[in-house]
């Protein structure tokens, strides 16, 4: 059985079509702003930014005599259901509009927002969500962040991955345990940090993590002035902005092949929960996803074609990971691990369970094959998952020097080593990653093994064939030498 080795890689960038310095010296993407005689020219074909600014304005000046956006109409119309989303999005603008008053100006939040949409470099993104989640140092030299603001900007972008699952809204009773480890992996007991350095850790650990957190900021900032618009009557007649279908988007975590997300074994729940697969998607390479179509529940005619814009837009969607072996159902054994893995040619993640409750991930985005050369490539990954979570995007391999494994597991399946440290194994899973047809066709060949093995089994021998058999011998020194032609 041969072991994974790789050199890591790290997210893919896509290049702005212009370039400036942000604030922490990075290149955003700025698009050009639109002049006031542009907007005259073409008073019929107004801007998305421009519609958005001039109805919230209007709203604003109806319920709070305001001549600006307000941040209660922001929220109410913008993020219902996502407060503190609408909070720090709003306090971003503000703060770069340099507004004097509690409300951004009509053209300054129309700025803003196509500030916002211009931004498309990934490093970029991350930067842009950590400075919303920071706060100023005491010095006021820098931006910091805090455990308590880095669990807020997870479990926000963990809420709206769950909100939109085709299936419907998703809970996961170990996500506060999840979003923990994830924390306390990148502050490591200190109170705060520079929002830099966060930036950072989350690109090297979970790179795509906060990414559906932007696309949704982005949906709703680009979209919305047509629901808004659509939806006026109804919301004249005394119906919450809440209650009003809301264009939904796709932006799942793993989907298993069953109706239930995360299916449980006979006996006992699988170790794989849906807050892990959540971190896992965000952590791995985009190999281990596969986009799926966005089918929202709470979806209507409403907002259909830039519903489906984005679900092209969206990438690294995971969907349908499937279970192939749990050694608590099928038994703990290499042999056993290698039945079920075995003409798999998915990508596959393999979750190991050792004592006091620690878990590792190794990520396989080859077919798995019994040999005692080492193969792989560079998605090939470990991840420590619990207690603490560490990603190794620069060439962590299971066994790149054999003489000097980061992780390896006994022929018996007893024992395991993490960087030379001895566990005692409990439990491994391994999760199919590929389409449903690896899984079939994985099937299929198990299915044509067995009826091989059945058809060799009752094949009858031959007299002559007979006398050379060693079961002849063995019946010999048992006491039976004579025997008949009806006995073969």
């Amino acid at each position: 059985m041969g072991n994974h080795h790789g050199h890591g890689v790290k997210s893919g960038h896509t290049t702005p079509s212009s370039g400036a310095s942000s604030h922490n010296g990075s290149r955003k993407s700025i698009s050009k702003s639109t002049s006031g005689n542009d907007i005259q020219e073409r008073p019929s074909q107004l801007l998305p930014t421009e519609k958005l600014a001039k109805i919230l304005t209007d709203k604003a000046q109806k319920e709070e005599g305001k001549n600006g956006v307000t941040l209660k109409v922001f929220t109410r119309y913008l993020f219902p259901r996502y407060p503190i989303l609408a909070e720090n999005l709003f306090n971003y603008f503000h703060t770069n509009s340099k507004s004097k008053n509690s409300y951004i100006g009509t053209s300054a939040f129309k700025q803003q927002c196509e500030n916002y949409l211009a931004i498309l470099d990934d490093e970029v993104i991350r930067d842009t969500l950590v400075k919303m989640w920071s706060s100023t140092s005491e010095d006021s030299s820098s931006d910091v962040m805090t455990p308590e603001s880095m669990t807020s900007l997870l479990m926000c972008a963990y809420h709206i991955s769950m909100d939109h699952y085709s299936e419907g809204p998703q809970m996961c009773l170990s996500s506060n345990k999840t979003l923990k480890a994830v924390v306390d992996s990148c502050f490591h007991t200190k109170k705060s940090l520079s929002s830099q350095f966060v930036s950072h850790w989350i690109e090297t650990n979970t790179p795509r993590l906060l990414f559906p957190l932007h696309r949704y900021a982005v949906h709703s900032l680009a979209t919305s002035w047509r629901t808004l618009e659509e939806s006026e009557p109804t919301l004249a007649a005394g119906i919450s902005r809440e209650s009003v279908a809301y264009p939904g988007l796709e932006l799942a975590t793993p989907v298993l092949d069953q109706q239930n997300p995360f299916p449980q074994a006979k006996h006992h729940p699988h170790m794989l929960t849906m807050s892990m697969s959540w971190l896992l998607a965000g952590a791995l390479p985009p190999l281990y996803s596969r986009p799926q179509k966005a089918h929202s529940p709470n979806s209507s005619g409403v907002g259909l074609a830039s519903q489906s814009f984005l679900s092209k837009l969206l990438c690294a969607i995971p969907s349908h990971w499937t279970i192939l072996y749990d050694s608590d159902e099928n038994g703990l054994g290499s042999n056993r691990f290698l039945h079920h893995v075995l003409s798999y040619k998915g990508p596959t993640l393999i979750v190991i369970r050792v004592q006091n409750g620690q878990k590792f991930c190794i990520a396989s985005p080859n077919e798995w094959r019994e040999s005692h050369h080492y193969w792989g490539g560079e998605e090939c990954a470990v991840f420590q998952l619990l207690p603490n979570v560490r990603g190794y995007p620069h060439g962590l391999r299971v066994g790149k020097d054999p003489r000097t494994p980061i992780l390896s597991i006994d022929g018996g399946f007893e024992k395991i080593e993490w960087q030379k440290i001895p566990y005692y194994l409990e439990c491994i899973e391994v999760w199919g990653c590929g389409d449903p047809i690896s899984r079939e066709r994985q099937l299929e060949v198990k299915k044509w093994e067995v009826k091989e093995a059945e058809r060799q089994r009752c094949v009858k021998l031959s007299a002559d064939d007979w006398l050379d058999h060693p079961d002849r011998y063995l019946l010999e020194l048992a006491g039976r030498p004579q025997y008949s032609q009806n006995q073969t």
